[in-house]
């Protein structure tokens, strides 16, 4: 599923991702692999890299953590997804708050999120997310951002800290 985005040259930040409570320990770990790289920067080298704004990323999209944590994400590190990552876009589920002109607060956007992007999972992935070796964290909008017309959240598969080498996409993992 692709949906188009509005590309914002200054734009509203999002909450750091969030996941399902899974396992004790994965909270931490995801937390720490699911932050932001700097807005704004570019990598140059060879494999690729490339900073996007949250807003930008797609379906498919394969994304690198940074090594410095962050509250609000507004650019990921988009890289080959045959390139060393610890994320990929599966979903972007627009109209988080079913139409609501209200920001529902990060309690309802999580309760949300948790269920639609756990609906979506298998047919990025190819098996039921219960099933999976795998797991999803999410990005959501921020109350600025809502009040700015961002109600999309995005859907992100990832591990439980191994390095992915190589897209998640009908794999049946």
């Amino acid at each position: 599923m692709t949906t188009a985005r509005r590309r914002r040259t200054q734009g509203p930040r999002r909450p750091a991702p969030h996941r399902p409570r899974r396992h004790p320990l994965l909270g931490a770990v995801l937390a720490a692999a699911a932050l932001p790289a700097l807005a704004g920067c570019t990598w140059f080298g060879d494999d690729g890299a490339t900073t996007v704004e949250v807003f930008d990323l797609e379906v498919g999209d394969c994304v690198r953590t940074p090594e410095e944590a962050q509250v609000e994400v507004t650019g990921v590190t988009r890289v080959p997804c045959d390139d060393d990552h610890q994320m990929e876009v599966f979903a972007l589920v627009p109209d988080a708050g079913a139409g609501g002109e209200a920001y529902p607060g990060p309690d309802a956007l999580r309760a949300f999120a948790d269920g639609a992007c756990a609906e979506r999972f298998a047919d990025y992935v190819g098996v039921d997310y219960r099933d999976s070796d795998l797991f999803l964290t999410y990005l959501l909008p921020s109350t600025r951002g809502w009040g700015e017309g961002d109600t999309t959240v995005t859907c992100l598969v990832t591990t439980t800290g191994a390095t992915l080498t190589s897209s998640v996409a009908g794999t049946g993992r």
